[in-house]
């Protein structure tokens, strides 16, 4: 596989020379290429251990693509703990970690709060995950725990056996009695970043900070409902400035969101009669190294 890697580095550094235009889409990153461009993508990059010694750079989009020059979390610091160690998934590129920092700080001024504890970002070198996230593949998604960090220092044992605590009813059309004021101002801290892209939320806490919200609105824009996402809070950041090789989804739409939100648990009260004639949804494939940006070799063949 080494030798591989190493026969696709030269047609990989054409790539990233200086001068070239982020492509629009992910269509437009070329691909690995050859006998490698088979091989799973998740084997290749959820075994390496440590993120490779090259310049930050994510390449192609959340859910397929890398990060090199990424860099750990640390373990704890004065405001933050990284959660379940295990993974070894406390990797993101530069801004994240600095976000996330930044974040932990803000928090830790909310009452009841000291801090953050900060799930799964990326793994060493971002790609697709063993398990778990479809996301998290630049290096620029994070997820932070909804449990309010008041003790920070938790042993490396507790963080695999601490749970966070979930924040919806039923089913996610409401919060429930976990979710308290600070919960709206950290997300509203979060969302106001000028470096984040969007945070994914289940639908019932953003229809409740929307009706909670009595001041500036326009940080709710970023806010999107989504399944799940009741024990944590997903953030995720633009691509960097420079970032050549990094595809940003399209931005939310205009407006604060809050009607779009509110359908989203009307659904959920009123689920809609299912369309009998709906086609099966198709089973998604396992990602190989070949549906990669090429950079993607270089990120896996580096030091």
């Amino acid at each position: 596989m080494i030798r591989t890697l190493t026969a696709l580095l030269a047609a990989t550094a054409i790539l990233t020379g200086c001068g070239e235009k982020r492509p629009a889409t992910q269509a437009d990153l070329p691909r690995v290429t050859g006998v490698l461009s088979t091989q799973s993508a998740k084997a290749a990059f959820g075994t390496l251990s440590f993120a490779s010694q090259q310049s930050p750079a994510p390449f192609g989009s959340y859910a397929k693509g890398c990060a090199a020059g990424n860099v750990q979390l640390p373990e704890t610091g004065a405001t933050w703990q990284a959660m379940r160690l295990s993974r070894n998934r406390n990797w993101g590129q530069p801004v994240m970690i600095d976000y996330l920092q930044d974040l932990s700080r803000k928090a830790a001024q909310l009452p009841g709060w000291n801090g953050l504890y900060i799930g799964d970002i990326a793994q060493p070198r971002g790609g697709p995950m063993l398990s778990g996230h479809a996301s998290h593949q630049l290096g620029l998604d994070a997820d932070i725990w909804m449990l309010s960090a008041t003790d920070l220092t938790l042993s490396r044992a507790a963080r695999e056996s601490i749970s966070s605590i979930s924040t919806r009813r039923a089913s996610g059309a409401y919060t429930n009695d976990n979710w308290t004021r600070a919960h709206h101002e950290l997300l509203k801290a979060a969302a106001s970043d000028p470096r984040v892209a969007r945070i994914f939320v289940f639908p019932g806490a953003k229809v409740q900070m929307c009706n909670d919200e009595t001041g500036d609105r326009s940080w709710l824009r970023k806010i999107r409902p989504w399944y799940g996402h009741h024990y944590h809070f997903h953030v995720r950041l633009s691509c960097p400035p420079g970032a050549v090789g990094c595809i940003n989804q399209d931005p939310p739409p205009a407006g604060d969101g809050c009607a779009d939100a509110q359908a989203w648990v009307n659904n959920i009260l009123n689920p809609p009669p299912p369309d009998p004639n709906a086609p099966a949804p198709k089973p998604k494939r396992e990602l190989t190294l070949g549906d990669l940006p090429a950079q993607c070799a270089s990120v896996l063949a580096a030091q």
